[in-house]
């Protein structure tokens, strides 16, 4: 059923109030895809110009346009949370223990706690995909769910799939036979070639910037220093393992101070503030990993709720959905 939906931005996208469905995607021409109702199989099909054709119009009869993020982590995160005060029939798909840190400004806690709020907005774990359609239709929260991928697509054969896993240092496979369009987040995505169009993530003045027809930039450069803290701010997994921890989210601590350990390893914050970023509890890792970050700041509200880059990603996966077809 075709249901009006404007919905009011949350504070800090700058986008203001969206009309009913205010972002409407034609799915007419997709043949094939996500027009289709069998189940998808992970079989690739034969692609078409045709099918890879997509048109936006603004100011026709809404129809459902379901979006799925693979990614609960932040940028994954404010991605969902966008598209969805923007009208669009969000599902976010994860592993069954993903090794977020951020989880403050994520909605990857929904996966261990069973749902979870972000800046306003509800998440809840959805474990039958069987209830994802109605999940979807009622609108109530965000369903997120780390169901095998293959049976989450042919579930709710989504019109858009958006990759926000943020895998920095992975080759990113070739996506684009799984939705009629798809979109890249981070190093090392081709538009054209990996998926349909791609996302610039690094800081800089092309954050957020469509890419149509090439590489996005590769992984570089020092995090952004907050109080002359850069790279210091965090703490990689020094040995592959399972992460414990009884610490929190924006919770206090002191340089030295133990706050988790992975075997033998102890995890010791590396500067005096409060925990941003801090890998769930049970969580195995890599080694490697970025499991723990210091905010010097002291300041709760920035380790919670959407961040800035985050919000500059997501806006840009707006932009790609909505001139998709120019």
């Amino acid at each position: 059923m075709i249901r009006e939906m404007g919905v009011d931005l949350a504070q800090g996208y700058g986008i203001g109030r969206a009309g009913p469905l205010a972002v409407t995607l034609l799915r007419g021409d997709l043949t094939g895809l996500a027009a289709r109702s069998e189940p998808r199989t992970a079989t690739r099909r034969p692609r078409t110009r045709q099918s890879a054709r997509w048109r936006y119009r603004p100011n026709m009869e809404p129809v459902q346009t379901v979006v799925l993020v693979r990614g609960s982590g932040d940028v994954g995160s404010a991605v969902a949370h966008l598209l969805f005060c923007s009208g669009f029939f969000v599902v976010i798909h994860d592993i069954a223990l993903p090794a977020a840190a951020r989880r403050g400004m994520a909605f990857s806690d929904a996966i261990f706690d069973g749902s979870c709020v972000l800046a306003g907005i509800d998440a809840r774990r959805v474990d039958d995909v069987r209830e994802l359609a109605a999940q979807l239709d009622a609108r109530a929260a965000i369903p997120v769910t780390t169901a095998e991928l293959t049976t989450v697509l042919g579930a709710v054969a989504p019109a858009v799939l958006v990759d926000a896993r943020m895998r920095k240092r992975a080759q990113p496979e070739d996506q684009r036979d799984l939705a009629p369009l798809t979109i890249g987040l981070g190093p090392n995505f081709v538009a054209g070639q990996t998926t349909h169009l791609s996302i610039e993530t690094q800081w800089g003045d092309d954050l957020g910037a469509v890419v149509r027809e090439d590489v996005t930039k590769r992984l570089g450069g020092e995090p952004r220093s907050i109080e002359g803290h850069a790279r210091d701010r965090f703490v990689y997994a020094p040995a592959s393992g399972v992460l414990r921890t009884d610490a929190a989210i924006a919770q206090p601590v002191r340089a030295g101070e133990i706050v988790a350990t992975i075997g033998d390893e102890q995890l010791a914050a590396p500067l005096d503030g409060i925990l941003r970023g801090l890998t769930h509890d049970g969580v195995p890792v890599e080694a490697g990993t970025k499991v723990l970050e210091v905010d010097p700041r002291g300041d709760v509200s920035a380790v919670i709720g959407i961040g800035k880059r985050p919000r500059q990603i997501a806006e840009g996966v707006l932009r790609a959905i909505q001139t998709a077809a120019s």
